[in-house]
């Protein structure tokens, strides 16, 4: 496999399968940062795990109501926060480098397709 690199407005996304260390990138326009192969998993495997409690939440909150929901490893910490068809997304890397990030709402859409396409390549 190669590398691969998809980039929108708003947001980064990258995996070098024969990195040593940090395989995968994520980032915005103006930062980004590199995660280990085990951060990269539990960023997918939250991220999965937000974006399904977000859709659910679409039936049970009323059309102005918003809502925060969190999901954690022993890695890291993601946030969605906003309604749920237009979310931001933050998130906290616990291990060693202490990395925050987030995207917006406006962003998150084209980074959530580009980060389901990129799964397909591995």
């Amino acid at each position: 496999m190669e590398k691969i690199l998809k980039y929108g407005s708003g947001w980064r996304l990258g995996w070098n399968p024969t990195a040593a260390v940090y395989k995968g990138l994520i980032g915005g326009d103006d930062w980004a940062m590199e995660l280990t192969e085990a951060e990269w998993q539990d960023f997918r495997r939250l991220l999965s795990q937000l974006t399904a409690t977000m859709a659910a939440m679409a039936t049970e909150l009323m059309d102005e109501e918003s809502i925060a929901c969190e999901a954690e490893s022993e890695l890291l910490w993601l946030e969605a926060a906003g309604f749920p068809d237009h979310y931001s997304l933050r998130f906290i890397l616990y291990q060693g480098r202490g990395c925050e990030g987030n995207w917006s709402a406006t962003a998150l859409p084209e980074l959530l397709a580009a980060w389901d396409n990129l799964l397909y390549n591995f």
